[in-house]
């Protein structure tokens, strides 16, 4: 392959660390006048425009933007491909939802080419609102996760998908074994897993849709393949967590179930956490685990207020999530504008960098993957994207009485949505212009 090199330049702005730990002033870098150097779908360099264009070669080709800005690519680090079809469903909470539009949607993916279609339309929604990276449920049949494979390979995207795992609580029509599970996801795992940018997360749907028996093969396949993820849901609504009490009354409480099953872990994702309590956050902080935070969703299914300063104090790592299709959103701009509700209805405050953290650098840190996504620091996966300031003409006036970086960014997460992100890059490769 020739050796492509090619500078963009705009004002850029990336997260460096999470505010919580560091403040906000040291937490980002802004460039009002940047430019990002890119050599075979990596970071080559990354600074002001004035300092690095006189090192570059005369030729080469440099992309200039006015009134836009470059940021990493957005990270979801919670949705699922088979709901794309029942996105935005009307009047359920959690459970009733899942047996009403949930698993007669997923149902289809039995056919290969009901899969292939959506994972099509889910990957060209995903580019098209910024996301690079996204953590993913398929559905309980094993062609859900070989078509998005095929289809993000084929873009060489940063993905990572599995298989749901559901023995017991759901539809005949939808349910696995043990050990089918198992056997299926092993052979996911050899087919994706470190395949190009891909990889591979083990995924019991939650506690209450597994035996004992399922969750005790999910460990086993996390000690079978060290580098693994796992992903599933923990404490999204109430009457989720009496059930489980229910289901396991030997166990102390909903994470200690996963707990048991040595599903905590490093590069372990669990979604919601709504009602969670200190002792739970400690014990996922301390196990390395993550959780992802998914705003749009918990409002919508009315789960409830996830507590990000406790996740804080905790030093857990938190990553957002879209959640659909209990969210109505595949944007994390839209996302992030839930968040800062979710924050002000607790009376705490969320700051434009704190949410772009978590939609970049947050989101990388809580799938282990910072080195390669999240930020703009040479050496990383050249995933970001061009953020139009003049997409929508309320956008675009508003924008004009923004009188710094900060009011800017906020502005672009209260009023942005899929028609802000003008294109979308992944290893370097433009994969989505608006």
């Amino acid at each position: 392959m020739p050796l492509t090199r090619k500078a963009y330049r705009a004002a850029i702005l990336h997260s460096i660390a999470d505010p919580a730990e560091v403040g906000i002033e040291a937490s980002y870098e802004y460039f009002e006048d940047g430019l990002l150097v890119v050599d075979n779908g990596k970071i080559s360099a990354l600074g002001h425009a004035s300092e690095l264009l006189p090192t570059l070669p005369a030729d080469i080709d440099i992309t200039h933007y006015q009134d836009a800005l470059i940021t990493p690519g957005f990270i979801d680090t919670h949705i699922h491909l088979p709901q794309t079809g029942m996105v935005g469903a009307y009047g359920e909470q959690l459970l009733d939802w899942l047996n009403t539009y949930t698993f007669p949607c997923e149902s289809q993916f039995a056919d290969k080419g009901h899969a292939d279609q959506v994972a099509d339309i889910f990957i060209k929604e995903l580019l098209r609102n910024g996301t690079t990276t996204a953590l993913v449920f398929g559905s309980v049949h094993p062609q859900s996760v070989n078509s998005f494979f095929e289809a993000a390979e084929q873009l060489d995207l940063r993905m990572i998908a599995g298989k749901v795992m559901m023995d017991r609580n759901a539809p005949d029509y939808l349910t696995d074994t043990a050990e089918s599970s198992y056997l299926e996801s092993k052979a996911l795992i050899e087919r994706w897993h470190g395949k190009g940018r891909l990889h591979y997360a083990v995924t019991p749907r939650f506690a209450p849709t597994s035996t004992p028996e399922q969750l005790t093969l999910a460990g086993q396949l996390l000690t079978e393949y060290p580098d693994l993820y796992m992903q599933t849901h923990i404490s999204e609504n109430l009457k989720e967590i009496e059930w489980v009490k229910e289901l396991f009354p030997e166990r102390k409480g909903y994470l200690d179930v996963y707990d048991h099953y040595q599903l905590l872990g490093e590069r372990s994702v669990f979604a919601h956490g709504v009602h969670l309590c200190d002792d739970e956050c400690a014990r996922l902080a301390e196990t390395g685990s993550a959780i992802s935070f998914c705003p749009t969703s918990n409002f919508f299914l009315g789960s409830g207020l996830f507590n990000l300063p406790m996740a804080e104090k905790h030093k857990l790592n938190v990553g957002i999530g879209t959640d659909v299709g209990g969210g109505t959103s595949f944007s994390l701009l839209q996302t992030l504008n839930e968040a800062y509700k979710v924050m002000q209805l607790q009376g705490a405050r969320l700051s434009p960098f704190k949410s772009l953290y978590l939609a970049t650098l947050g989101g990388a840190r809580a799938l282990r993957l910072e080195d390669k996504i999240g930020n703009l620091q040479p050496g990383t996966d050249a995933d970001f994207l061009v953020l139009d300031y003049n997409a929508t003409p309320l956008l675009g006036y508003r924008l004009q009485q923004a009188n710094n970086i900060a009011e800017t960014l906020f502005v672009l997460m209260t009023l942005g949505d899929d028609r802000t992100v003008l294109q979308t890059y992944a290893a370097g490769n433009l994969v989505h212009q608006r």
